[in-house]
């Protein structure tokens, strides 16, 4: 479809995840007249299976994914030398289009931690609520049930995702909770709900539910395969973008660049990889990455790029029961399997089409003992951050049924467990700048920080040895795929593989030597990984503090730019991050809404489940 004859716009948005639709969304909802356009490099989404039915998400997450960008960083020597891949979204409606669909919200004092005006979580709250139907349990105050977005249980429930929780409550003597997503709970086993309508069973995502289902209103447009190179500047007064087409997306287009004006304002909306690198290109960094790029400098903003944070973990495969219930043969495209499912989810919206393969969680906090077990090189970390805020988690424990990922890529094709544990609130930060490569082109330099803080990878050695005994005790466990475990020394007590059942709960724990304890170090610096959780790179901070934006999001030093989406985040957070790129979605919304003299309390109903449609949406 060509682009509308629309030779300027209100507002444009540089980038087209998840905060961008739900911004972009809500602000044409409460005014139509609004000509707002967002632009994303990526592929469109719309109804396209891999985006819409929940199991098919680690087909987005593969390396032929072209709705995902694999960025790779600098070698690193916390990470044995390794140069890890750090990936993110790359399509309409973001990481909400390709993630796992895990339903996680970060504890109320990670917002008022943050010390920014209008974000303390008791201005936050009531967003929260606006965004989300919660269809899991009614009158939960801190819940909303009548948002865009659907969260559930999802389409059927999975044994091995019961035993998890059984075992951890009687072995790892936690209590249960049917909500540990109340902004203060945690350190309880509880289900793991999803981003899943619980009556389609589709993927409950942004691009669908705040822009594709606006396709009567022409002057909301979505433009796909639409890569931003940089901020048009007038004196220092944003009026447009310059872009190209993306060569991944769209790679036999029109390579040229073009330009379009923004009337009221732009806001870059590219992620913790795009938005400072779009910032930096058009002059607004520090001097010395500007320069080295040959950028001609319009704001010295040294934040630009630093403060990246991410959470590091992985998952761990095991062997299954053969009659566990799993996602495997589904995750293998198995055609009996598939098709079987295929039918009732297309009936009645369930089967294991609806799942992610996930519905167990604990945000995990050390009791004494094992804080006791950790060591000393944790102790600062705990006395310092966490042992007076009860909650904040250290890490998360999830059971999956069913594993994923380059950990079975060369693993038999039967049925596994997945032992996924990532941290929370890792210490360690890095930068993601421009660059020229050596190729003389532009490139991506990001230092990750991954495991740099001593204290970063003690939870994730511990979180390996808690959630292997976890494991071992599970009806459906069958032994560990020792293939992508530790490599344990010959005649270890601790090595790994097959197993005819579990232990019994009572069993003693395994015993790790020196040595053992070394060979879990070196894999973890071997394996861990990106959780996808980027964030941080335009910090919303006071600009003396390497801040970037202010409370209400405008760029140091510029008028008519503001910045939004995950990049912004001052602090890492406790939750998967999806809910907190839903939130600053909302909350832009309110703020350009405020700017412009817009009423947004209310929007009409009819927006909410309206149908997904084409006539705002353009590629090519």
């Amino acid at each position: 479809m060509s682009h509308p004859p629309v030779p300027e716009f209100d507002i444009i948005f540089a980038g087209g995840g998840t905060t961008a639709c739900v911004a972009a969304g809500r602000l044409a909802a409460c005014d139509s007249s609004l000509k707002i356009l967002i632009l994303e490099a990526g592929p469109h989404t719309l109804n396209k299976a891999a985006h819409v039915q929940p199991y098919l998400y680690p087909s987005n997450i593969s390396p032929t994914s072209n709705a995902f960008t694999f960025n790779v960083a600098n070698p690193s020597p916390s990470l044995n030398g390794r140069a890890p891949v750090v990936s993110c979204g790359h399509c309409v409606g973001g990481g909400s289009s390709v993630n796992l669909m895990a339903y996680t919200r970060a504890p109320a004092s990670d917002f008022d931690d943050w010390g920014m005006d209008g974000w303390e979580s008791k201005n936050l709250i009531p967003l929260m609520k606006k965004l989300e139907t919660y269809e899991v349990h009614p009158n939960r105050s801190t819940h909303g049930y009548d948002g865009p977005i659907k969260v559930s249980s999802g389409g059927c429930k999975l044994g091995p995702c019961e035993e998890f929780i059984h075992v951890g409550k009687a072995y790892h003597k936690r209590q249960y909770s049917d909500d540990t997503n109340d902004l203060e709970t945690c350190n309880k086993y509880s289900p793991w709900e999803k981003y899943i309508d619980g009556t389609t069973g589709r993927r409950s995502d942004a691009a669908h539910h705040y822009v594709y289902n606006q396709a009567h209103n022409p002057n909301l447009q979505v433009w796909a395969g639409k890569r931003v190179k940089r901020v048009i500047f007038e004196d220092k007064r944003a009026i447009g973008v310059e872009f190209t087409s993306d060569p991944v997306t769209c790679p036999d287009a029109d390579s040229s660049y073009s330009t379009l004006r923004a009337s009221k304002l732009v806001i870059v909306s590219g992620g913790a990889f795009g938005s400072p690198t779009i910032l930096e290109r058009s002059g607004i960094g520090a001097r010395a990455v500007l320069q080295r790029c040959s950028v001609e400098q319009l704001v010295e903003l040294p934040g630009v790029g630093e403060n990246f944070q991410d959470h590091n973990g992985l998952i761990i495969p095991y062997f299954a029961a053969d009659g566990a219930i799993t996602m495997d043969s589904l995750w293998r495209g198995e055609e009996n399997a598939v098709q079987g499912s295929l039918a009732e989810w297309e009936s009645n919206g369930k089967s294991l089409i609806a799942q992610n393969g996930s519905d167990a969680i604990i945000k995990w906090r050390p009791d004494d003992n094992e804080l006791k077990a950790m060591g000393p090189a944790f102790e600062a970390r705990w006395e310092e951050f966490f042992k007076h805020r009860p909650d904040k988690a250290v890490a998360l424990f999830a059971m999956f049924s069913g594993c994923f990922g380059r950990a079975v890529y060369d693993l038999p094709p039967r049925k596994y467990l997945g032992a996924c544990y990532f941290t929370l609130y890792p210490t360690s930060v890095g930068s993601v700048h421009i660059k020229l490569g050596d190729n003389g082109k532009e490139a991506l330099d990001i230092t990750t920080g991954y495991l740099d803080d001593p204290s970063d990878i003690i939870p994730l050695n511990f979180a390996y040895k808690k959630m292997r005994e976890i494991f071992r005790r599970m009806p459906s466990y069958r032994g560990e795929a020792s293939a992508s475990h530790p490599r344990f020394p010959e005649g270890s007590a601790a090595a790994c593989g097959e197993a005819s059942g579990p232990v019994d709960l009572n069993a003693p724990d395994i015993i790790y030597t020196a040595e053992d304890d070394e060979a879990i170090d070196n894999f973890h610096r071997a394996t861990a990984q990106s959780t996808w959780h980027s964030l941080g790179t335009c910090a919303m901070k006071q600009e003396a503090d390497q801040g970037v934006v202010d409370a209400r999001l405008n760029v140091y030093g510029v008028t008519n730019l503001k910045v939004a989406d995950m990049s912004i985040v001052p602090l890492n957070v406790g939750t998967n991050t999806n809910s907190i790129a839903l939130l600053i979605g909302e909350k832009t919304a309110a703020i350009i809404a405020e700017d412009l003299g817009i009423d947004c309390t209310e929007c009409p109903s009819w927006w909410r489940n309206a149908p997904a449609g084409l006539s705002n949406v353009s590629s090519g």
